[in-house]
């Protein structure tokens, strides 16, 4: 009997510790990433880009602020946050004391679904056989997305919810079109159609989800870099197999990091918060990626990480 029942609770300790790793250390190990994107003309300086997505911040979390106001030291030329800042409605102050080192930079946002609806309990086994689009079945926003919005207009940055805009990035000419979140169907990618600048240094495509019907309309339009977050990475991964799902319709070689989409390099972030209802992460640390977009060699495609 005492063997029989032995088993069972060293299952449950492993589990608890994995769950206390999940929750505790790793959720709160931040990391930043840099990335090399070949996607200049020759003779270009470079150009740095600091990519956020996915704080979903609450008021209560010391850490990740901190970590965030750390991030200004990088002194990036453009910062872009691809959305789901806030997770809360009393959030936008201590995002915005988070992001204060780094108002002072060039900065493009859009939205995400949780910056405008609060999060709510689901079942976390379900995302193993579908997304969570239009599950939050809310027709009125519960979160001060205007307040959020206005708060990051008033220092400059630049709202790119389904719209365009050009902007002087250290020493190009970068233009930029940007969607609201696709997940909530309030992407209007029509409203922004059309080919990019083709005169503009960079062309840059801005989203939360990274869905491909959309990434290949930036990619057709002549937009060479595409930012998207929302995966996070995959947030439950499983070690030399990588994430079980993306919860969009990327497919999940492409849920975190750096690759192509058709003519486009596109970065996923695998963002640096998570749902208060879900607060774990195994084996997808949370993370902000800092793309220092190069000059062409030669014509090289290729991507790379720099570790």
């Amino acid at each position: 009997m005492r063997k029989a029942a032995a088993v069972p609770l060293s299952l449950i300790g492993l589990g608890l510790t994995g769950l206390a790793y999940a929750s505790v250390v790793e959720r709160n190990t931040f990391r930043l990433r840099r990335f090399d994107v070949p996607v200049l003309e020759p003779g270009q300086r470079p150009v740095r880009i600091l990519h956020l997505s996915d704080l979903h911040l609450t008021p209560g979390r010391r850490m990740l602020i901190n970590w965030v106001r750390s991030l200004g030291a990088l002194k990036p030329d453009l910062v872009v946050n691809t959305g789901d800042s806030i997770a809360h409605p009393d959030a936008v102050a201590p995002l915005m004391h988070a992001l204060e080192p780094l108002l002072s930079r060039p900065g493009l946002f859009v939205y995400g679904s949780n910056d405008m609806y609060e999060p709510v309990f689901k079942n976390p086994v379900r995302y193993l056989w579908r997304t969570s689009k239009g599950d939050h079945g809310r027709k009125i926003p519960s979160l001060p997305w205007e307040e959020l919005g206005t708060a990051m207009s008033d220092e400059g940055w630049l709202n790119m919810n389904n719209a365009t805009a050009r902007l002087k990035v250290g020493d190009i000419d970068v233009a930029v079109g940007g969607i609201n979140d696709s997940h909530i169907n309030l992407d209007r990618y029509d409203e922004i159609a059309g080919p990019a600048p083709a005169e503009a240094d960079l062309r840059l495509g801005v989203m939360h989800s990274p869905e491909p019907r959309n990434m290949t309309r930036f990619a057709d339009d002549g937009y060479q870099l595409l930012l998207a977050g929302h995966t996070h990475g995959g947030q439950v991964c499983i070690p030399f197999y990588g994430a079980l799902v993306t919860n969009c319709g990327i497919d999940r070689a492409r849920v975190k990091g750096l690759s192509r989409h058709e003519s486009a390099f596109l970065h996923v972030s695998a963002g640096l918060g998570t749902s208060p209802f879900s607060p774990v992460r195994f084996s997808c640390f949370p993370e902000a990626s800092l793309l220092t977009l190069r000059p062409r060699p030669g014509g090289d495609a290729s991507t790379r990480e720099v570790r």
